[in-house]
């Protein structure tokens, strides 16, 4: 008698490490709630212990800078996505982002950019989340900067800069004023790239 051909299962998904669940958690918390929250808390929303945490992390402040790194993939995938084959113009790959900042400050649960939102609660700009939150928003600057210098832009750098500040006003007043930007962001960028000449 043979054995019968066993039956192929699908296999459960790996359970999330400790290490994913402390920066899912530190991501979550930091944001909804600010980066005073403790590690008592995070290592409870995360269900690990605080010696897991140690035992990965020397401290909360190096938990807060690897969340914000892993998060700024997800981040700019969202405003910064343009594939190889992407052929629309600079001024409609520039204003993408600021559309999908509209999206998201329409969002009941948007507290703004996370990486300024940390800078400016953390204080120190040689922190390490700092570290990162300045990398990041180096990154979108440089992709500003990019479009800039194909749309034709006279000065694409200082125009880089301008296109960030509106981004980084933007998501801040959103915040303060607890409402959706309704076109504001896209109108003010559209203003700076009307001026620099990069036209539709």
């Amino acid at each position: 008698m043979t054995n019968p051909t066993p039956t192929p299962t699908t296999k459960p998904a790996a359970p999330a490490s400790t290490r994913d669940r402390l920066l899912d958690a530190a991501a979550e918390l930091f944001y909804r709630e600010g980066v005073g929250v403790g590690v008592e808390a995070l290592c409870r929303t995360a269900g690990v212990s605080k010696r897991s945490m140690y035992q990965l992390f020397d401290s909360k402040d190096e938990v807060m800078a690897a969340s914000l790194e892993r998060s700024a993939l997800a981040y700019y995938q969202v405003f910064l996505q343009c594939s190889a084959d992407d052929e629309r113009s600079p001024r409609a790959r520039i204003l993408h982002v600021f559309e999908r900042l509209e999206e998201s400050a329409a969002a009941p649960d948007f507290r703004g950019c996370p990486f300024v939102a940390t800078a400016v609660e953390v204080k120190s700009p040689e922190h390490p989340a700092s570290l990162v939150a300045r990398r990041s928003k180096d990154a979108m600057t440089a992709f500003f900067q990019q479009e800039a210098e194909r749309g034709g832009a006279e000065d694409p750098a200082l125009l880089a800069r301008q296109l960030t500040v509106v981004f980084d006003g933007s998501s801040a007043w959103a915040v303060v004023q607890a409402q959706g930007l309704d076109g504001l962001a896209v109108a003010t960028a559209g203003t700076l790239l009307d001026g620099a000449g990069i036209h539709p």
